[in-house]
């Protein structure tokens, strides 16, 4: 930063008296200054540790007997160009924010649900990594972009502390991002394997219960590093306008014992992870014998993204350690070096986001690989057995498998709904034949199907206005005969050959006739 930035304790010029002073050829009264506990430094900047003013080049400030200022303009304002730290700031804000639309494009992509959810593995554990991966990238975007400020402030105030609160704050959300896609690759070799053989892994073995308290010590010890770096006063970082406040207030603020022990719960975490990892690498892979074969194995079976993203995590972690311990290392400092912050501490958080994008974009989604195994043990089975699937053709119903949801409840209506639709549904064709309900209909009469009516009652029951007069013994006994006398009704009379011509042939209505 430049030398400007250096303030030291000067003396008042003289002015025409005693009580006059002379800053920046604008007359001042000395005596109102003192009043108001003012001081001028060698960064050309007036304050009273209230407020502070420039007092150079074109910036001549006036300031009443009774403390008010006219044309003045603060100390903390965007002044000089951007330095390295703001193009760096720059460049990695740009991925940071690229790196988010790429997050969500995987999240819609392994989050989406093609079964049925089941409880045991719940959709939200595959989402988990995608939204800390969101968090982490927007509090990289705002770190960064307020860094920009760092280098143009004449005089440092909230960009830094900003800067610096976000930087620290990736910390506990890149442990989380990196934990959830540990865990969660251990529950999808244990979801593959229940789709196997659902009896294979129990649920209150030590294998459950020991993935039941692994995520609450993780995020036991994350969350105590949150607490340690995060809720405290930020002010004092800004404190770095001389040597004096860099090595008296900035410096033990920056390097205190929260800082320090943050960065070693943010170590055990990490191995807290290390070992999920393991424990998955144990219980769902194959086993090896001897300390070669168990190295093999490992490069193996342990996934490549999880192995590149543990390793720098490992190096963002190390960094942490080291800037707790040596101010020149810390992102806290206004004129550090900025290979230090920007290559071990966002680079390496930039490299495991990237990392996962790409492992994102080249791995499917679960359900969808869940399907194909099923499909494919499927086939096995009917191969075993002997059994050839027919093509999709071969089924009669072959246009209802392109039928929307729609077009699917609207077919379901017409069979069971009513008025012409289901008349026109009921006449298709039938394995007897077709059924002509309309014709039936027609032909059938307006009369009672359970009573069998005399042809003498129907006549005379139309000519009365359609009232039917004949009464019920007349109907059966017109109607009913006897099997051995062939008798009707209660005469006893016996129907001749020549009766029987002029006697109706019965029609049987019902079951009731028989």
């Amino acid at each position: 930063m430049p030398l400007l930035n250096l303030r030291e304790l000067l003396q008042f010029p003289e002015g025409d008296n005693s009580t006059d002073t002379v800053l920046n050829g604008v007359h001042f009264n000395l005596t109102a200054l003192k009043e108001h506990n003012y001081t001028i430094y060698s960064n050309n900047t007036i304050s009273n540790n209230s407020r502070c003013y420039l007092i150079f080049d074109n910036f001549k400030p006036h300031m009443f007997n009774n403390g008010s200022w006219v044309n003045a303009t603060t100390c903390y304002i965007p002044y000089y160009h951007i330095h390295g730290r703001g193009i760096a700031s720059i460049v990695f804000g740009t991925f940071f924010a690229i790196s988010i639309m790429f997050t969500l494009v995987n999240l819609r992509k392994h989050g989406r649900l093609y079964l049925r959810e089941n409880k045991r593995f719940r959709v939200v554990g595959r989402r988990w990594q995608w939204y800390w991966m969101c968090f982490v990238a927007a509090c990289g975007l705002i770190s960064t972009l307020t860094g920009v400020d760092v280098d143009r402030y004449y005089l440092q105030q909230i960009p830094i502390i900003l800067q610096s609160f976000f930087f620290v704050l990736m910390v506990p959300g890149t442990l989380a991002m990196v934990w959830e896609a540990t865990r969660h690759w251990g529950s999808w070799q244990e979801r593959q394997i229940v789709d196997r053989d659902p009896f294979l892994l129990p649920q209150d073995d030590k294998r459950a219960r020991t993935e039941f308290w692994l995520p609450l010590v993780f995020y036991l010890f994350a969350w105590l590093n949150f607490f340690m770096v995060i809720p405290r006063s930020w002010t004092a970082i800004q404190k770095q306008n001389t040597p004096e406040q860099k090595n008296d207030i900035a410096r033990p603020a920056s390097t205190g014992p929260r800082e320090k022990a943050g960065a070693i719960l943010a170590a055990i975490a990490w191995f807290v992870i290390c070992y999920s990892l393991h424990h998955s690498l144990k219980h769902y892979k194959p086993r090896a014998t001897g300390f070669f074969n168990r190295i093999n194995s490992f490069c193996h079976y342990c996934p490549t993204k999880l192995f590149a993203a543990i390793v720098l995590l490992a190096i963002r972690i190390g960094y942490g350690i080291a800037s707790a311990w040596v101010w020149d290392l810390s992102i806290f400092q206004d004129d550090v070096v900025v290979g230090w912050p920007f290559g071990l501490g966002y680079g390496s958080i930039l490299l495991i986001i990237v990392v996962f994008e790409v492992a994102g974009f080249m791995e499917q989604n679960e359900d969808q690989v869940i399907i194909q195994q099923r499909q494919d043990r499927g086939r096995v089975v009917d191969a075993e057995l002997g059994l050839v699937k027919k093509p999709n053709w071969w089924s009669r119903n072959w246009a209802e498998r392109y039928q929307n949801d729609d077009q699917r409840l609207r077919n379901m209506t017409t069979e069971f709904g009513g008025g012409r639709p289901t008349t026109r549904q009921a006449q298709q064709s039938i394995e007897m034949g077709n059924m002509n309900i309309r014709n039936r209909s027609r032909d059938r009469p307006p009369e009672d199907p359970f009573r069998d009516q005399s042809p003498s009652g129907s006549r005379q029951a139309s000519v009365a206005g359609n009232r039917l007069t004949v009464s019920r013994l007349d109907s059966d006994v017109a109607s009913t005969t006897t099997s051995n006398s062939e008798a009707t009704g209660l005469t006893g009379r016996t129907l001749t050959s020549e009766n029987t011509q002029n006697v109706p042939p019965q029609r049987i209505r019902s079951m009731l006739d028989v």
